[in-house]
């Protein structure tokens, strides 16, 4: 599913329309990038937390060089989804769809 199905999806179900709900989209993802680079989480209970997780620092290795390459301490976004959430996946898809 892209970003313009996920969008045509929540216009249907909830009778707004397309550009309401793009915007609302955009927002929502705005909000998750600006607090995530801000080092703040954002939690859904029932969906998921978004968090951002740090990497240590690491040696690599340069394969086609043969040189080792050190990777600097660093920080990634995740998301974690709840218990509820992973429940529902866990089932399976319905059958028919």
């Amino acid at each position: 599913m892209t970003k313009a199905d996920l969008i045509r999806q929540i216009a249907d179900e909830t009778g707004v329309e397309r550009v309401d709900v793009a915007q609302s989209v955009e927002a929502f993802i705005a909000v998750v990038k600006k607090s995530l680079k801000g080092g703040q989480s954002i939690y859904m209970r029932g969906f998921g937390s978004f968090i951002v997780k740090k990497r240590a620092k690491k040696l690599a290795r340069n394969i086609s060089r043969g040189t080792a390459v050190e990777i600097p301490e660093h920080f990634v976004p995740s998301f974690k989804p709840s218990k509820q959430f992973v429940d529902l996946v866990r089932k399976g898809p319905k059958k028919g769809r």
